[in-house]
């Protein structure tokens, strides 16, 4: 869990160093349109070539602006981190299960278990939880693994239903800058005495509709990517159960076998000392 954590940290602090540095680079290089803005109002001309972007981040504002741009942050972050984790090839190694089939047919049980052991991927984790077992019996190993793929399964939800939390709050971050966009508008609507600017109708109009923008931005890659890592883990997990059962059978059998040759004149020796006493 705190390597998990430590990877997510570094994942945030690369977003948030790239980012800066982009918008850094992109106010350095917008410093001059202001004064030509100032120009055009002079000429009583309108600015009607202002970019998309500034209009968006104008918009959004101070509140909203940096609240939507840190969620998105995480956003980005976590699932660039589920990406690394819920990988096949990661989860289910397919060069340990060679090596530790390969160690079960050799009669080298201490070396399958020590690979298993120092195997941090999800199966490595599971098949040394049931091999610590696999003394008990079969049934015990299989029932220790499977709640080991259960709790894996438990802790890597729980950066899932995080997707799944940034997709409820989209909407609803946009929904209040709506309600504040039609705030402003009607406010202006409502001065007695006066009439209403068309400029601030529309000022407050587009910051509802920009903010709602952007909340809907923010929930639809994050409901896609907690269905799609949700999937994800499901099939992970249904996999690793069927092959840490397969390869906790095969180990228990060739225990079996290897403990029935040697140990079977053990039961006359201790019959016959038996009755000696």
């Amino acid at each position: 869990m705190s390597g998990t954590l430590s990877r997510f940290c570094v994942i945030l602090l690369v977003l948030v160093a790239f980012l800066f540095s982009t918008n850094s680079s992109y106010a350095f290089q917008e410093g001059a349109p202001p004064a030509a803005e100032k120009k055009d109002e002079g000429d009583n001309k309108p600015a009607a070539n202002t970019s998309l972007f500034m209009h968006i981040l104008k918009s959004a504002g101070w509140v909203f602006g940096p609240l939507i741009m840190a969620i998105s942050i995480a956003l980005i972050a976590l699932v660039c981190l589920l990406a690394m984790e819920l990988r096949m090839a990661t989860s289910i190694p397919p060069n340990f299960v060679e090596e530790f089939t390969d160690l079960v047919n050799k009669k080298q049980f201490k070396q399958a278990f020590d690979i298993a052991k120092e195997d941090g991927s999800f199966l490595g984790r599971v098949m040394s939880q049931g091999m610590s077992r696999l003394q008990y019996g079969i049934e015990d190993a299989r029932e220790s693994a499977y709640n080991m793929v259960d709790s894996i399964k438990a802790s890597k939800e729980v950066s899932i239903t995080y997707l799944s939390t940034i997709g409820t709050l989209g909407p609803l971050i946009g929904l209040v800058g709506t309600v504040f966009g039609m705030i402003l508008s009607f406010m202006e609507l409502g001065r007695p005495g006066s009439t209403p600017r068309p400029d601030k109708l529309a000022d407050g109009i587009s910051h509802a509709l920009v903010v709602t923008l952007l909340g809907i931005g923010l929930s639809v890659p994050a409901i896609f990517f907690h269905a799609f890592y949700r999937n994800r883990l499901i099939k992970i997990s249904m996999d690793t159960s069927l092959i840490a059962d397969d390869l906790l059978t095969q180990m228990y059998h060739s225990t079996k076998k290897a403990a029935g040759q040697p140990a079977a004149p053990a039961p006359t020796a201790a019959g016959a000392g038996a009755p000696a006493k």
